[in-house]
């Protein structure tokens, strides 16, 4: 007979703490993600006290969700800690570039390349939402520079090339952001050309009847 009590003993609490790990990761992930999401919400809204104290309570999920995973590589890096980095940098970048403060880089964030790269992408579009409520309100000076910014991003991007095991699906996200640049490069130049055609009518209609 196999004396197998004693192995299952040992092999079963090893695979609880790995499940307690999980959970625990998951459920912290989980709780940044809400937070980064909340966050750059925030961030639309022009409440920056709000967005920054959703951005360092995303951090701190983080940083639980990985210390739970001490001990258990194959936890961390099962995807759910990533796909979280991931949005906790997009929270970020999208927070810095509309405020107009410094990128934080990876290390500043204390996350992996790959995350941090596709949270920049996906910043893209957080900046086409924030470039077409600036072109509601008139800024269009403000548009040309946020323009600036995500081709700046895609610039960065298409220079980073190596395998997508390596770079986490980098290059669809990159092919995304691209396709976004395009479309708002349609309406701000549409709402350029707008703008100075409704100044040269209003030229026009003083020279005619002097108005002021």
């Amino acid at each position: 007979m196999l004396e197998l009590a004693g192995l299952a003993g040992a092999l079963r609490g090893r695979l609880e703490a790995k499940h307690e790990a999980r959970e625990r990761a998951l459920r912290e992930s989980r709780h940044a993600i809400r937070c980064s999401a909340n966050a750059i919400r925030a961030t639309h809204r022009d409440d920056r006290e709000e967005a920054l104290a959703l951005l360092s309570e995303a951090d701190a999920a983080l940083r639980a969700a990985r210390a739970a995973c001490a001990g258990h590589p194959e936890v961390e890096f099962a995807g759910f800690i990533f796909d979280a980095q991931k949005e906790y940098a997009e929270a970020r970048t999208t927070f810095a570039i509309v405020t107009g403060q410094p990128l934080p880089a990876p290390e500043d964030l204390d996350m992996r390349d790959a995350a941090w790269l596709n949270g920049l992408a996906e910043t893209v579009g957080e900046l086409r939402r924030h470039l077409l409520d600036v072109l509601r309100s008139g800024r269009l000076e403000r548009g040309e520079d946020l323009l600036e910014a995500m081709d700046d991003i895609y610039a960065l991007l298409v220079t980073i090339d190596f395998p997508e095991g390596v770079t986490g699906g980098l290059r669809r996200s990159t092919d995304v952001a691209r396709a976004i640049i395009e479309r708002t490069r349609g309406d701000l130049t549409n709402a350029l050309v707008q703008a100075q055609l409704r100044d040269a009518l209003d030229a026009h209609r003083t020279d005619l009847l002097g108005d002021p």
